[in-house]
């Protein structure tokens, strides 16, 4: 059963870390230089690496919404001059404002054709 455990000098929350030279499992405070061994022997780790990238979601049915603004820009597969488009939901601090296109003829997904290929996320 997992528990939480607290640092006798700074009060602050214990972390488990390993002890390369005891080879053991210690509870350690970030703030000072406490730890104490833990007896817990079940100790698990999960590294999760994901990389993201922006993609055109979903998009059935968009260039029927009457809610979502127009505009004048021709479509990369047939031709059509008007689409609807949408932000980016991606809420990440490092990412600007992308648009997404969906052409009301042939409800293909696009970007701004006008952005550097380098910017244009994958559609």
């Amino acid at each position: 059963m997992a528990s939480l455990h607290f640092c006798s000098e700074c009060n602050n929350l214990l972390y488990p870390k390993a002890d390369p030279q005891r080879r053991i499992m210690v509870y350690a405070c970030r703030i000072c230089t406490y730890d104490e061994i833990g007896d817990n022997k079940c100790v698990y780790r999960n590294d999760l690496l994901t990389v993201t990238k922006e993609q055109v979601g979903v998009t059935t049915d968009l260039g029927s919404d009457s809610t979502l603004a127009h505009e004048n820009i021709t479509c990369p597969r047939c031709g059509h001059e008007d689409a609807v488009f949408y932000q980016d939901q991606s809420k990440r601090k490092e990412t600007r404002m992308i648009l997404f296109f969906v052409c009301t003829k042939c409800n293909h997904s696009f970007t701004d054709p006008t952005l550097p290929l380098e910017g244009r996320p994958d559609t």
